[in-house]
């Protein structure tokens, strides 16, 4: 039997998970610091709330889940025999895995509008699922680190989640860019190269820039049929793209000053802050998805070769899709699964984070096994990390499960550590050993002497 699991999804041994668990408790860290409360929302949601929310490429990337029982009785039978897998879709799948987390938090704000006060700050870290061609640092599974905040057009926020970012990469020893743009000044270009109506087109075109390149993008914008000349329009504006030229560009276009006021008033927000990290106005984020509409944000490390680390923006009106009007909403999402790629490229998860106990006891026989469970649970009601070999088996055979376990100590209890009272606590990696009795080692611990 050939044992595996899906492409795009991984296991995670006791060290990787220690390890995942430290990043995600720093993140938590920080979103609490900043007064956002935790939530949780479904694997699943039905695809009314997904579809149509991501864009035409987002769409495409839903992972469907089947509906239950007899499926294939209430499905397009023309679809079947026409062998249209879209066309199929819709009548033998509801339900899909979550795409990300901003849109169930907007189905979840409209659903439980009245137990939540507005402005509502939330935070939520939980899996995703994209069904996305696997890359490195590119995942069907993977976690996201969301924090938003819903019903408040204060631009105060999006200068908070610029120090939100900050200071997570900066405690988690991350050299990064944070990018800001506005999708109004997209707007602006879009309404001055004279293909508002292409808008989507253009901003598709324009995310892939980091991969494609702008020869690329503007063989793209051919292929979806922007013209020459607007091209050439676009050409122009892009090679000078500094706030103060982009205002002469939108002398005609409320749309784009109105993105340009907004980046400045984050800038000024942040003018008095001490940031770790650049913290860069440029243009040619575009951010794909299609729900946002004003400044937006994006995230690369300086140090380590990895697409986009972290990103979100403002959505005037998610919740609007679901019936609620009105209500303003800005996040960002860490991309958990790639930080940790360069947190472990770089070497900078700390040195402390180990999957084994801090003491491992082994005994010599079942009268020292006894002892060494009162002992074990000394260490524990202590605090500790403990554990007591199972068996009072050859010394040989435990002191090879302590070595494979990465116990930090190693105590070898027998005849004389039951009459004494005093134990061999042994460092495995110096070989270093001390004789103590269980509490002088547990004193020095909590007095960070060991």
């Amino acid at each position: 039997m050939n044992v595996s699991i899906p492409k795009g999804t991984r296991d995670f041994t006791p060290v990787e998970a220690i390890k995942r668990k430290y990043l995600f408790s720093l993140i938590e860290t920080v979103f609490q610091k900043y007064a956002y409360v935790p939530i949780e929302t479904p694997t699943i949601e039905n695809l009314s709330t997904l579809t149509g929310k991501y864009g035409e490429e987002g769409d495409k990337l839903l992972f469907k889940v089947l509906n239950n029982g007899d499926f294939l009785r209430k499905a397009d039978q023309n679809a079947i025999s026409e062998m249209d897998s879209h066309k199929l879709a819709p009548s033998i799948a509801d339900r899909g895995l979550r795409y990300d987390l901003t849109v169930p938090f907007a189905r979840f704000v409209v659903m439980h509008q009245h137990e939540i006060q507005l402005p509502f700050k939330r935070y939520q870290i939980q899996p995703v699922w994209r069904a996305d061609r696997p890359q490195k640092g590119r995942y069907r599974e993977f976690y996201q680190c969301d924090v938003d905040v819903v019903g408040s057009d204060s631009l105060s926020y999006e200068a908070e989640f610029v120090q939100i970012l900050d200071e997570v990469f900066t405690a988690l020893g991350i050299r990064v860019q944070i990018r800001l743009n506005n999708r109004k000044i997209l707007a602006g270009i879009a309404e001055a190269a004279g293909v508002s109506d292409r808008f989507s087109d253009m901003t598709t075109a324009i995310d892939k820039l980091d991969k494609i390149g702008w020869d690329g993008v503007f063989n793209e914008l051919e292929q979806r049929g922007i013209p020459a000349t607007a091209q050439n329009r676009i050409r122009e504006i892009f090679n000078d793209p500094g706030l103060d030229s982009l205002k002469d560009v939108f002398l005609d276009s409320r749309t784009g000053l109105l993105g340009i006021e907004e980046v400045e008033q984050v800038q000024k927000y942040l003018a008095n802050q001490d940031l770790g990290n650049a913290f860069v106005f440029d243009p040619t984020l575009a951010r794909g998805l299609s729900y946002y509409t004003g400044c937006i944000f994006e995230v690369n490390a300086l140090d380590f070769e990895m697409g986009s680390i972290s990103g979100g923006g403002r959505y005037d009106d998610l919740t609007g899709v679901f019936g609620l009007k009105g209500v303003s909403g800005v996040g960002i999402s860490f991309g958990a699964e790639r930080i940790y790629d360069i947190l472990e490229g770089l070497g900078l998860f700390p040195e402390n984070l180990t999957a084994g106990p801090k003491v491992l006891c082994i005994a010599m026989d079942q009268e020292a096994h006894l002892y060494g469970f009162d002992v074990v649970s000394k260490f524990r009601r202590a605090g500790l990390h403990a554990d007591l070999y199972p068996d009072p088996v050859k010394l040989k055979k435990q002191m090879k499960y302590a070595n494979q376990s990465g116990a930090e100590y190693v105590v070898i209890i027998g005849e004389k550590e039951m009459e004494t009272g005093l134990l061999t606590f042994k460092h495995m990696e110096s070989g270093n050993q001390e004789e103590m009795a269980p509490e002088a080692f547990i004193s020095r611990l909590e007095q960070g002497e060991a």
